[in-house]
């Protein structure tokens, strides 16, 4: 089986049913497929072949839709960039990936300026902008019709890197299939005009969901610009039945002041990933939306490993605490508790490294053997977090082995951050870490060693970061010392020295406390 195939057949059997909808914007099955059709013979058109990579830079519209099933058709390799993402982010995923074209909204358009003449593989720049649509009518409706095999690659999603660049991590055509049986395995069944609200960007984690809400017969609703009042309103208005939602969202939506008036009886699941929830966010949201909640754990290396409904997830079971898990694993999937040093496989109830295998899994980062063998043992796709197994099968998140944040659902690297703050001429040495946030989950915070003379503020290195690195990874404070930062016996930094106050009270140290 392939994505095209199925993505083809449904668009086929539900033609004059609703597809997609974007603010007053709907399309029939037949209407976004054959937009589909058309990108994808514009693709071609520019001499792309199968196989090849081609980037997308685009906000939640009907006409990322053309994109995405586009490349489908022109069995094309997908790779979607981070509106939030620095150009030098950018520059990276485009030129490692080997993308021949990018497809670029016109309010993104500057962020990839002259991108064409610096990434050596990088060939053409489509940007959407107000004769968009008369381009692409442009196009004929044929089907190229490629080959596709299953084993073709389909999509590159991209992870944070520790001390480097960002890595890419590529599924398959199988692969994706797989990850999103296993999503929807737990789920009440998808009905044909069930429509799924996605809040958060198809590029990230709510994008596991358009292929099998497509596949079902559903309905794909794009939100633009999450607002959490509009979304509330659209939720009710649109009878939504499924959603993802980073808990920061969960939490946004859960609070509007008249998200408890409003009639939930069409809502089956809002499941809820990128980050742990905090138990006051989903004992909330329990009580605003009903038996609806879904939650799970995986990496983008490896999704979904565990997953646990509402029944669950709020019940009480002898010597286990659902509430405070990511849930058990899933029956498709394998999961086991090793020692971070040896890589054995721990006794139940002991804490080590979490390590996954599962359908969904990378076979290895793109082009990176040196970053797949630190993340792969003997088939093992090795997560980086450290958690502990009960005798009943629940899965405990309590800490990480690096030093990721995970804000917002972001992934952010210190060592990104770092390297930033040291560039400033006032600054000596830096430490990031993340801590406990009410709205992101976590936050990155910064302290950096500056010389007796320095002038530097906290506000100015905050920019810096954000100027450099993105918005969303900018520290939520700098703290400035002219005290040397702590330091392990051999020299390293002591991270977790300066990180464990800002957790005390917490049971562990990742967010969702």
């Amino acid at each position: 089986m392939d994505v095209r195939s199925l993505m083809r057949r449904s668009a086929t059997f539900h033609a004059d049913q609703l597809a997609v909808i974007e603010g007053d914007t709907r399309l029939t099955y037949e209407q976004a497929w054959t937009r589909g059709l058309r990108m994808a013979n514009a693709l071609l058109a520019l001499g792309l072949e199968p196989g090849d990579r081609v980037a997308v830079l685009e906000d939640n519209t009907y006409e990322s839709v053309d994109f995405f099933c586009g490349t489908a058709a022109a069995n094309l390799v997908r790779v979607p960039l981070y509106p939030r993402n620095s150009r030098d982010a950018h520059h990276h995923m485009l030129a490692h990936t080997g993308c021949r074209a990018v497809v670029v909204s016109q309010s993104h358009a500057d962020a990839l300026r002259g991108l064409v003449d610096e990434v050596e593989s990088l060939e053409h720049m489509i940007v959407r902008g107000h004769d968009y649509e008369d381009w692409l009518a442009g196009f004929p409706v044929t089907d190229p019709d490629p080959a596709v095999d299953q084993d073709d690659y389909f999509i590159i999603r991209h992870t944070g890197g520790t001390t480097g660049p960002s890595k890419g991590v590529a599924y398959t055509h199988k692969t994706w299939l797989d990850a999103g049986r296993d999503w929807f395995f737990a789920f009440p069944p998808v009905q044909k005009g069930d429509v799924c609200q996605h809040a958060g960007p198809i590029s990230h984690g709510s994008g596991y969901f358009f292929t099998p809400i497509w596949l079902g017969g559903g309905v794909n609703l794009l939100v633009k610009t999450f607002e959490p009042s509009e979304v509330i309103e659209t939720m009710e208005r649109e009878r939504v039945a499924y959603g993802f939602l980073v808990p920061t969202m969960l939490n946004a939506i859960a609070r509007e002041a008249t998200a408890t008036e409003r009639d939930w009886r069409h809502l089956k699941v809002l499941q809820v990933g990128g980050s742990p929830i905090a138990d006051d966010t989903a004992l909330l949201a329990r009580d605003v939306f009903g038996d609806v909640l879904f939650q799970g754990y995986g990496q983008t290396e490896a999704v979904p490993i565990t997953m646990m409904g509402p029944t669950e997830w709020f019940s009480q079971v002898e010597g286990s605490n659902p509430l405070r898990s990511a849930g058990r694993p899933l029956p498709f999937g394998d999961l086991a508790i090793l020692d971070p040093d040896t890589h054995q496989e721990l006794p139940i109830g002991d804490e080590g490294e979490i390590a996954i295998r599962c359908d969904g899994q990378m076979l290895g980062f793109w082009d990176n053997d040196v970053a797949t063998a630190e993340r792969m043992h003997d088939g093992w796709v090795l997560s980086g977090d450290i958690g502990r197994l009960d005798t009943n099968g629940y899965l405990y998140v309590l800490d990480r082995k690096d030093d990721m944040i995970i804000s917002g659902g972001f992934n952010i690297w210190p060592a990104e951050l770092e390297n930033v703050l040291t560039t400033h001429p006032d600054v000596i040495e830096a430490a990031v870490f993340g801590i406990p946030s009410e709205r992101w989950g976590e936050s990155p915070y910064g302290v950096v060693t500056v010389t007796g003379d320095a002038t530097v503020t906290s506000n100015e290195l905050i920019e810096l970061c954000a100027e450099q690195l993105g918005s969303y990874k900018k520290p939520a404070h700098v703290e400035v010392t002219t005290e040397p930062l702590p330091k392990s016996p051999v020299g390293k930094l002591a991270r977790k020295q300066l990180r464990e106050p800002h957790w005390l009270g917490h049971d562990r140290r990742v967010a969702g406390n």
